[in-house]
């Protein structure tokens, strides 16, 4: 990182110095400005999510059965400390932010899109007092343009967590979590963008893009801001 753009650990001091101040470099008046975005994006490696490997427009040529899927980065670094402050510390400011840090690296879509955040447990909504995946799809939706729309498609059907469980115990408890929402219509001509905030061992995303698929989903592409070290 340039000398002038530090990854502070400690932004509960800007927080009462400045409020809006860059969570990266401290420069009063953005949230994240404009130099430590770039510096984000110019880190970005085009990469699968689940076997690490090179992928091309999103597809990676080991895991087929993934759609195309974008990752911003690794959850380390700026962007770690970005979404660690946004999804446990409520920073709200910062959910525009990570949508254009979004929107910069997803392909443009020529079809109606819909932007579907993946379902978040209740007891976290009630504890930061927003839903942080919904709020960052109703930003990224808005920056796709106006064929772009945001739905909760999907809803959670077991409050379970996976902090702390193993690979095997996130994937049978990811398989029975989610369903499609009632009376929810899918268009096979429309491209549904799957967002989730990390990708740890891919359980989760994996099971919302089957539930989407046996609606009758076709078009999907999968959209995750991080990338958990763990996975």
């Amino acid at each position: 990182m340039p000398n002038n753009v530090k990854n502070t650990t400690f932004p509960g001091l800007f927080d009462l110095l400045a409020p809006h101040s860059c969570r990266g470099c401290g420069q009063i008046g953005h949230v994240l400005c404009n130099r430590c975005k770039n510096y984000i994006l110019s880190n970005h490696k085009a990469l699968c999510p689940h076997c690490k490997a090179p992928t091309k427009a999103g597809q990676c040529r080991h895991c087929k059965n993934l759609p195309p899927t974008f990752v911003i980065g690794e959850r380390s670094g700026l962007l770690g400390d970005i979404v660690h402050d946004y999804k446990y510390r409520s920073i709200r400011s910062l959910a525009r932010p990570l949508a254009e840090l979004m929107y910069e690296i997803l392909p443009p879509t020529d079809t109606p899109s819909v932007v579907v955040p993946l379902p978040t447990i209740e007891r976290h909504i009630r504890s930061r007092g927003f839903d942080h995946t919904k709020l960052i799809a109703k930003h990224l939706a808005n920056l796709q343009g106006p064929k772009c729309t945001t739905k909760p498609l999907l809803i959670r059907t077991k409050d379970t967590t996976q902090v702390g469980t193993n690979r095997t115990t996130r994937i049978n408890q990811a398989t029975s979590a989610y369903s499609v929402a009632p009376r929810t219509v899918i268009n096979p001509n429309t491209t549904y963008i799957l967002l989730d905030d990390v990708w740890t061992t891919g359980a989760s995303m994996r099971a919302c893009i089957e539930k989407l698929q046996q609606a009758g989903a076709t078009q999907i592409i999968v959209a995750l801001l991080s990338l958990s070290r763990i996975s």
